[in-house]
């Protein structure tokens, strides 16, 4: 069974760091492209960051360049987001979502995998 599973989440204070996991299970990673996405209370969910599978193509959106990096650990089967200066407005649960491609994406719609997600909160 095709499973991603998000960790790493919590409450940090503005300026704090956080580095979220997305550790996938019954497929082999490296050959999947990987999605961060976001969503807050009422608002639809966002591409953050993407790395393809080659891990040559990444994307950022334009709020978090400069402080994120996403990185990927193929024996371990994991992808990271590392999350610096982190602001108020970073606030919601983060998702990683998975789609068999050479590709990196901004799109929720070209992910066929997702994980339950994790929460994060920024806030003094």
């Amino acid at each position: 069974q095709l499973q991603l599973v998000e960790s790493g989440g919590g409450l940090v204070q503005p300026g704090g760091s956080l580095r979220l996991s997305c550790a996938a299970s019954g497929f082999t990673l490296r050959e999947y492209s990987i999605g961060w996405f976001r969503q807050a209370p009422g608002k639809e969910r966002e591409g953050v960051a993407c790395i393809n599978s080659g891990s040559f193509s990444t994307y950022f959106t334009d709020s978090v360049k400069g402080r994120f990096t996403i990185s990927r650990d193929n024996t371990k089967n994991t992808v990271y987001l590392q999350m610096n200066s982190l602001k108020p407005e970073d606030t919601a649960v983060y998702y990683c979502a998975a789609v068999r491609s050479l590709g990196c994406y901004r799109a929720v719609g070209r992910y066929n995998y997702w994980g339950q997600g994790t929460q994060v909160t920024v806030s003094s």
